[in-house]
């Protein structure tokens, strides 16, 4: 009986921890998501504006969706006159700001689609942040052509 009694309390205090690390950031709020769809299984982009309203920073440190295998922090530049993509370990969200996910800039670089994805789909991305808070998100996918979320 005493065993019964240490296993439970054990494996409350394992989903009780495994619920606070999947607890949403507090203060986090995201808006104008969106996924530009490529042909011929490329990788696609997402967008997003991350507003925090908290009194604290956070940061983003990686994503994941059950429809990609991959999916990376990824910042476009101009390098000596040359358009350079690199994964990038984690953007800042400053207390009472927001950073902006956008063609051009920061973004994420969705790899390897698990299903046919396509213009109209909605795709689950989990935004990971430091300590272990997440929040999901359905990105809307637009076509190709598309340089902002619809209104």
């Amino acid at each position: 009986m005493k065993l019964r009694a240490a296993l439970a309390t054990v494996l409350f205090a394992v989903a009780a921890t495994a619920t606070a690390a999947a607890s949403s950031p507090a203060g986090v709020r995201v808006r104008e998501a969106w996924i530009r769809w490529l042909p011929a299984d490329l990788p696609a982009g997402g967008y997003i504006v991350i507003e925090n309203k908290a009194g604290t920073p956070e940061r983003l440190v990686g994503a994941s969706s059950p429809d990609y295998g991959m999916v990376m922090l990824h910042r476009s530049q101009e390098v000596d006159g040359a358009d350079v993509m690199t994964a990038v370990s984690g953007i800042d969200i400053p207390a009472h700001g927001s950073f902006k996910l956008a063609p051009g800039g920061y973004h994420l670089m969705l790899m390897h689609a698990k299903r046919a994805i396509k213009p109209g789909d909605k795709v689950p991305v989990i935004l990971h942040f430091a300590g272990g808070a997440m929040l999901q998100v359905d990105f809307p996918v637009l076509p190709a052509n598309a340089s902002a979320p619809p209104d």
